[in-house]
């Protein structure tokens, strides 16, 4: 059996708002992103889901209590917290200027400053923009690509786990993490390079196969286009 995974984005964050690099560090939804949810959630309110999921950090276990709440069809019991779906790890650049970090990162790459991270991407590749971050990183904390790869493979391993009984279930997860794992898994991307950045509240759709298999098959959908 196959499982129909529905991949939300958490709503609008201060971070967000502010600009600041949010991982692991955590901070609250706004109203613009409360509202935001609301619409997706209304959107998926006739959709029946076998079980909910979420990243454990706040903003989405927040957002997928919403989509719990608006939904109409499902029956939804506690919701299980999964660490695997994370947002990608910055280390010592949590909390800082997101603009500030990135030319940090581009001169770790190699690169003249540049504080727009998709003029950095397009010039060194993905890979080399994870490579560059942990190296940037004081403390060299930030997740690299190999270690990212491991716990996205690691993530889907405990889904499939999760849901092998389950025909369809959604989980709440942060955009960076969403947008490598459609880098990765997406046949729309040649697995290399950049792909637009998921917005705040809508639904990237892939499917889990019984031999643990993963596709994503609908990336970065809003609300409206449900």
């Amino acid at each position: 059996m196959t499982t129909e995974v529905y991949l939300v984005r958490h709503g609008e964050t201060m971070f967000n708002q502010l600009n600041k690099v949010q991982g692991w560090c955590d901070s609250p939804l706004t109203i613009k992103g409360i509202n935001d949810l609301k619409r997706t959630a209304q959107a998926l309110s006739q959709v029946h889901f076998d079980n909910m999921y979420s990243s454990d950090l706040k903003r989405a276990i927040d957002t997928v209590h919403l989509m719990k709440d608006v939904n109409q069809v499902s029956e939804i019991g506690k919701i299980k917290k999964l660490p695997e779906f994370r947002e990608v790890f910055f280390g010592s650049f949590e909390g800082d200027d997101i603009a500030d970090t990135w030319e940090q990162v581009s001169l770790a790459a190699g690169m003249l400053p540049e504080k727009n991270i998709t003029k950095i991407i397009n010039q060194v590749g993905i890979d080399e923009f994870r490579q560059a971050t942990k190296k940037a990183d004081p403390r060299h904390l930030a997740e690299n690509k190999q270690e990212l790869d491991k716990r996205m493979v690691r993530a889907i391993s405990v889904l499939r786990d999760l849901t092998i009984k389950e025909q369809r279930v959604l989980i709440v997860s942060h955009g960076d993490f969403i947008k490598t794992l459609a880098i990765k898994y997406w046949n729309r991307s040649d697995g290399k390079h950049d792909i637009i950045f998921p917005s705040n509240g809508s639904v990237s759709r892939g499917i889990l196969y019984n031999n643990g298999q993963f596709e994503i098959v609908d990336y970065n959908v809003d609300a409206e286009n449900i």
